[in-house]
């Protein structure tokens, strides 16, 4: 990891699903970047997250409004102004070709990788526009054309538009909006797992073909690191970038998604 030292000093950031994988790695570089930081996650494996970084903790489940009010309540409360808010809960539960989900399976990957994300956009804008700053940085993926994972694609496709239209409605208030856009990612065993494991063999083989289909994709041929997407982000958070809203960045080895 390439620090760039007091790049965000005196500025404080928000980072949902900050418990594990890339937003912990987001986190773990805002603060090592001079950031004030809070780490929101629902598993309460966030809180020693937060506390090995010297940072702050806050528990909310964001797929329901409430709760990301609350979040981003909290969030005020304990850093006094948010500067960044990186949108980073969101993942696949399931894959599958699309005729074998359910409907119950359909919307749980919708309300899992779409409304955490639209729902804090939504909480955190009042403040964003009464201070005439910030920068949201939302997280989609080049899954948008994946194999077995239709529900969750057209989710991130909508954290795609959502990018693009919020930061032209918001531009005028001195508000970038702005995505990165991951291919797969190696990461550290989950904490708390996104779903089930598959449990026969063809379900097996529809992850296989995922992870086949991901680094056929990627014209580096490989997994990305934790830390090449937490770079990415970072740039895209920082005044280094800003020139750049309403943008998707992929980060993917050349996938464009």
């Amino acid at each position: 990891m390439s620090v760039h030292t007091g790049r965000f000093a005196g500025r404080t950031a928000v980072v949902t699903g900050a418990g594990q994988g890339i937003g912990l790695a987001v986190a773990r570089r805002l603060a090592a970047e001079s950031a004030q930081v809070v780490l929101v996650d629902r598993a309460d494996t966030v809180r020693d997250a937060a506390k090995d970084l010297g940072a702050r903790a806050v528990l909310a489940d964001l797929e329901t409004y409430q709760g990301a009010q609350a979040a981003i309540a909290a969030s005020l409360e304990l850093l006094g102004r948010i500067d960044v808010l990186v949108n980073n809960v969101g993942g696949a539960i399931r894959f599958k070709p699309y005729e074998h989900y359910t409907p119950e399976e359909i919307q749980a990957e919708v309300q899992r990788s779409l409304f955490p994300t639209l729902w804090t956009c939504r909480a955190v804008l009042p403040h964003l526009i009464a201070r005439q700053g910030g920068t949201i940085v939302n997280v989609s993926s080049v899954a948008t054309r994946g194999i077995h994972r239709v529900p969750y694609a057209a989710a991130k496709g909508g954290i795609n538009a959502l990018t693009a239209s919020l930061a032209l409605e918001t531009a005028p208030y001195g508000i970038r909006v702005v995505a990165t856009a991951p291919g797969g990612t190696d990461a550290p065993d989950r904490r708390v797992a996104r779903g089930p494991e598959p449990g026969t063999d063809q379900e097996r083989t529809w992850a296989r073909q995922v992870v086949d289909q991901t680094v056929a994709s990627s014209l580096m041929k490989r997994y990305g690191t934790l830390d090449e997407q937490a770079g990415a982000i970072c740039f895209l958070a920082s005044d280094e970038a800003s020139y750049i809203t309403g943008t998707v960045l992929p980060v993917a080895g050349g996938d464009l998604g």
